[in-house]
């Protein structure tokens, strides 16, 4: 285990106890973050240096910030904790934005959950201390895994992220005899339809070109296991041939996410899922990885996009499997989810790192011929609605005949 020096240990302590109060509003402080060098009171925005980052790292709690934290530095990349920027309206539980002493790569945390993720996110998106706008977003976190497609451990890059949890719900015990899944899409009369009354945040598409560049980077990465979550995949290997992902060993794979702040587990609720994601990316979506915050957090990019705050083609969701999302052959969804131990935390956390490390890497070195003037996106990139132009592939078409939302002024 890499440590951290025991100041910084002991600030990272309290930020995960929700203690540590932040320095002035727009604080940049060198070195362990809370040891301000500026003056007491807000400093004026115009006075500051603006941090033009290449690469935000978005985490979403302290283990997958901390692995970044522990690892860049020894590795070469940068000490993430060089400088610590506090910014007004995110998380107090994590109020600085990270950032490498040269200002190329910086790092947050939402804090878990979508409410949480959305609001940090809009806070930093339009925060005066950067300009975002030729920033890449890497999305990194761990997440459940449907083991039809990866694994504990696996890694899984997405085009698509899909609110499966946002639509009408019955208990299964008082549903219909003749419905499949007790949810049921808005404005519809039973499962397996479209929604006919839209949010705008049910479907969100990113750049399938950056998507396949970062997939290219991330197999690079020699991935790690441990014989703990061998254990548990090989009780998957007698469902045969349909879950042979499930048993075997880490790799990274291209399929799309599920957002729901409900940590779900079994196979009735996760094949509900996976059959709203089909539908609702009309057959071009695979879920694979589940977890709390995806839509949140690319909802406030769309909004901050709009108006010009970042650029929506360089995003980039990277989550690793952490546990299962239903449970394998003579196993109930009960001794899953609460009982037995899978094991995968460690993996998927190791693993979150050496797949995103090559990414940021590649990010960094081909700057100049390949990402300084963005990476053309082959296909539709945005939400439901189609608010940043182009005609969505999926939902009901854009709402303003595929112009770009106009920013209110």
């Amino acid at each position: 285990m890499r440590f951290l020096p025991c100041a910084l240990a002991s600030l990272l302590a309290l930020c995960q106890r929700g203690l540590a109060a932040p320095p002035s509003e727009g604080n940049i402080t060198n070195g362990p973050a809370g040891d301000s060098s500026l003056p007491n009171g807000p400093p004026n925005p115009s006075l500051l240096p603006r941090i033009t980052p290449k690469v935000m790292i978005v985490s979403m709690f302290a283990p997958e910030a901390d692995v970044w934290y522990e690892n860049m530095r020894l590795d070469g990349f940068g000490d993430l904790l060089a400088l610590n920027i506090s910014v007004p309206g995110t998380s107090p539980k994590y109020p600085y934005v990270h950032c490498t002493l040269d200002g190329q790569v910086c790092q947050m945390t939402t804090c878990e959950g979508e409410i949480n993720a959305a609001t940090s996110m809009m806070a930093l998106a339009i925060a005066n201390q950067f300009d975002f706008r030729k920033t890449y977003w890497l999305v990194a976190g761990i997440a459940g895994v449907n083991p039809k497609y990866s694994t504990i451990g696996g890694v899984a890059l997405a085009r698509y992220s899909v609110q499966a949890a946002l639509q009408y719900e019955f208990d299964a015990r008082e549903m219909p005899d003749n419905f499949s899944t007790g949810y049921v899409a808005f404005g519809t009369m039973g499962p397996d339809h479209y929604p006919t009354i839209l949010y705008g945040t049910e479907v969100f598409e990113v750049n399938q070109a950056l998507r396949d560049r970062a997939f290219d980077y991330a197999s690079k990465a020699n991935l790690t296991d441990n014989e703990d979550s061998k254990r548990y995949r090989a009780r998957y290997k007698p469902a045969g041939n349909s879950l042979a992902m499930a048993s075997s060993g880490p790799s990274v794979v291209k399929c799309d996410t599920v957002t729901s702040d409900v940590y779900y587990s079994g196979k009735l609720l996760s094949e509900s899922f996976e059959r709203t994601v089909d539908i609702w990316t009309n057959g071009t979506g695979r879920y694979c990885m589940t977890a709390q915050e995806d839509n949140a957090t690319l909802a406030a990019l769309i909004k901050a996009a709009i108006f010009g705050f970042v650029d929506f083609a360089r995003v980039i969701i990277l989550r690793t499997g952490s546990n299962f999302d239903r449970p394998p052959p003579g196993v109930t969804a009960y001794e899953h989810l609460l009982v037995l131990k899978q094991n995968g935390f460690a993996v998927a956390i190791g693993n979150l790192y050496l797949a995103g490390i090559e990414i940021v890497k590649g990010i960094l070195n081909d700057w100049t011929a390949v990402f300084d003037k963005g990476v053309k996106p082959c296909n539709y990139i945005g939400d439901i609605f189609g608010s940043l132009g182009g005609e969505p592939d999926y939902g009901p078409g854009s709402l303003t005949g595929g112009q770009p939302v106009k920013p209110a002024v």
